[in-house]
């Protein structure tokens, strides 16, 4: 084994262990890579640098911006809302909507954009079912997984092993090349979760009813141990509180009391630091009984009530949010990110998995506790304030809002624009009229042009993690390949099978690929496996189109872990899923995905 061979599986093997590590950005890993592969002289400089050239590196890139578009037009979120009007009462019946629906998104969207748009819908449709949310959110998440078999363009890795196939001078799948066992694919998993696996899901609450509810303020804030939290007190003439701002008053620091809403002459009054406290306002107030005891005493205030049902001025609301694993929130204090200012909204409490199991925080140190990806937070402001998070969904996904009005405003001429120009893409990219990645890029050029989506908005769509991340992995696969790491994996796993069937090969390389995927993003698995199958198809004198087509599918069948996707992380707290429950629910349907993949693609695209 050569010297360039260990320090090429050196790289891999130190980059494996910060991916799985979760300490230090996935992008930053991949420059990390590219860096390392240069200094060391694994790969020249121009091999070090290629994958920012290469073509599904710029296809991801311009999805991003299409994505966008059919977001922000409002296109994607009419099409959510219309579910509803087909989901039916039934639970069975909601499943399979909604999870059909989930996959037909997917399949020219992100995953997890997808899920962002969807979220609050579903949220709607649990609360009017009376189904609890914890049967509708698992099945949201794994839809989108399943509807990135569908298309070329769902997905990165479908992208990266059909550029495997280019690299090797063969035909790249087309559009629709992975549609046929992705359908199949799709009927197995939704037909087990309609038959079986939701017998699997947590039964939450509310699970046995189903006359139609719209969700409440009371509902969302029980959720987060708030419902009978809120006391009522009165400024009266004598009150030391009368003529302070809140910001002097230091209610929080000093008296672990916080201040919801102040009602001045029957009208809400915005709760901001320098609001000044007047005679007979009226405070609602979150603190334990002992903290409000002594506030009212200490500021001689009159106390109209202890804790009572939640309730808000008609100009406020309640909305449930979570952050995303890539949101710039994560690793910060709602202190630190200004979450106030940002968003004009309140914290007023974080859910998060702890220990494996669901903790709620809405202490006076709230302010002070560090976000993670997949934190739910239940904030409050006026209500033209909330829907406004809908349009920072890379930051912050909102989940619920109660007795909200429709969510985003359908902007007709600009959302049958970004559809119109997104489906003369696709039936460009299905016929072949033009290179995959020149159709992508002209149609994303089209709709800046048309504004169907705003050029402020065209570089804060694009994912740029995923984009260093390909960008950066992409040269690691090339040098393993040029100092023949890739030979010596794939001649171990030839003396290991020689003589098998090429399915027994397929299993394998299937196995192995969703293994590695449980703990590495989709993305990267793809990367480091797509030449390991191209290797394995010429050593066994079979076509390469069915094993990368495996490795596609294994890459994202992501089902068994909570941290094996970002979609898993987004549903986790708003559907108070703990880990065993995707294991218990996830890992069954893994293995039936990959073993109905691994029957089905020899029929389509044969050995």
């Amino acid at each position: 084994m050569s010297t360039e061979v260990i320090l090429a599986f050196s790289i891999l093997a130190i980059a494996v262990v910060l991916f799985v590590s979760d300490r230090v950005r996935l992008d930053v890993v991949a420059l990390m890579v590219l860096l390392a592969l240069a200094i060391t002289g694994v790969a020249p400089l121009d091999v070090a640098i290629s994958g920012f050239s290469n073509p599904a590196v710029l296809m991801i890139a311009g999805l991003f911006v299409i994505g966008a578009a059919i977001t922000e037009t409002g296109a994607a979120d009419w099409f959510g809302r219309r579910l509803e009007g087909v989901a039916g009462t039934t639970e069975a019946r909601v499943i399979v909507v909604v999870m059909l629906a989930t996959s037909f998104i997917s399949a020219f969207m992100s995953s997890t954009g997808t899920v962002a748009i969807f979220l609050p819908v579903i949220s709607a449709i649990a609360a009017r079912r009376r189904i609890a949310p914890a049967r509708l959110f698992m099945p949201l998440a794994f839809a989108a997984h399943l509807g990135s078999n569908l298309t070329l363009i769902s997905t990165p890795p479908n992208l990266l092993v059909s550029d495997a196939l280019r690299e090797v001078g063969r035909e790249p799948f087309r559009f629709f090349s992975f549609t046929g066992p992705g359908l199949v694919v799709l009927v197995v998993g939704i037909g087990w979760f309609a038959l079986f696996g939701r017998r699997l899901l947590p039964a939450g609450d509310d699970s046995t009813e189903h006359e139609e509810k719209a969700l409440s303020q009371v509902d969302l804030a029980s959720d987060y141990g708030l419902g009978d939290a809120l006391s009522r007190v009165k400024v009266g003439a004598r009150s030391r509180l009368a003529g302070m701002t809140l910001a002097s008053a230091n209610l929080r620091a000093a008296h672990a009391i916080s201040v919801v809403a102040v009602i001045r002459d029957g009208e809400a009054v915005r709760v901001i630091p320098h609001v000044v406290f007047q005679v007979d306002d009226e405070l609602r107030l979150i603190g334990s009984p002992e903290a409000v005891e002594a506030f009212v005493a200490t500021f001689s205030l009159e106390l109209l009530g202890g804790p009572s049902g939640f309730a808000l001025p008609a100009s406020e609301s309640l909305a449930e949010v979570v952050v995303p694993r890539r949101s710039r929130l994560v690793g910060r204090t709602l202190r630190d990110a200004k979450f106030r200012d940002r968003y004009r909204a309140n914290a007023l409490a974080v859910r998060r998995v702890e220990g494996g199991k669901q903790v709620c925080h809405s202490s006076s140190a709230l302010r002070d506790l560090e976000l993670r990806a997949g934190d739910a937070i239940l904030v409050k402001g006026r209500r033209k304030y909330l829907r406004n998070l809908h349009d920072d969904r890379a930051n912050i996904v909102t989940v619920a809002e109660p007795d909200a009005a429709p969510g985003l405003l359908l902007d007709r001429s600009r959302a049958l624009g970004s559809v119109a120009i997104t489906l003369v893409m696709l039936v460009v990219m299905a016929f072949g009229w033009l290179p995959n990645v020149v159709a992508v890029l002209l149609a994303a050029l089209l709709l800046v042009l048309t504004r169907c989506v705003r050029v402020a908005d065209v570089y804060r769509s694009v994912n740029w993690e995923s984009v260093v991340l390909i960008a950066g992995m992409i040269p690691l696969a090339t040098a393993l390949e040029r100092t023949g790491g890739t030979k010596l994996v794939v001649e171990v796993v030839e003396k290991q099978l020689h003589g098998a069937s090429p399915t027994v090969v397929l299993a394998l390389l299937v196995a192995i690929t969703s293994a590695i995927g449980m703990v590495l993003s989709n993305t990267a698995t793809a990367v480091l496996l797509a030449p390991v199958a191209v290797r394995l198809a010429s050593a066994f004198g079979i076509a390469p189109e069915p094993l990368l087509l495996g490795v596609a599918f294994a890459s994202s069948a992501a089902f068994a872990t909570p941290i094996a996707s970002p979609v898993n992380v987004l549903v986790m707290a708003p559907g108070k899923y703990r880990f065993s429950d995707y294991t218990k629910v996830g890992l069954p349907l893994q293995l039936l995905v990959l073993v109905t993949a691994v029957l089905v693609i020899p029929l389509v695209w044969p050995f």
